[in-house]
């Protein structure tokens, strides 16, 4: 299930704001509370923290892009996080195996 990232309110006379810059790329694992992109107003800049944990998904709003309160700027992907994880365990696993026999050969 992905979540959706949105322009949050940017302020009682504000209505549009800039994507300036995207900190995380897609298929980057991102923690909840993460900054994930900035946006300019005329008055302000202020980031966008992910609101979940997972993987970035879609980038909908590309930098340069003026975007209005509640846009959709992207999303998170929540099963990604753990398919993303899986591969380094899983290389770090044949290592202590391979070392693991060369003991027992040597006692042997």
């Amino acid at each position: 299930m992905a979540t959706e990232i949105r322009v949050p309110t940017l302020g009682e006379s504000v209505s549009e704001a800039t994507i300036g810059k995207w900190f995380k790329k897609p298929g980057e694992a991102v923690k909840a509370d993460e900054p994930l992109v900035e946006l300019e107003t005329d008055k302000v800049t202020l980031e966008v923290n992910a609101p979940a944990a997972g993987v970035l998904g879609e980038i909908v709003a590309k930098e340069g892009e003026t975007v209005g309160v509640n846009a959709l700027l992207g999303s998170i992907t929540a099963g990604g996080a753990a398919v993303a994880a899986a591969p380094k365990p899983a290389a770090e696993a044949p290592k202590p195996a391979a070392a693991a026999p060369a003991p027992a050969a040597s006692g042997a």
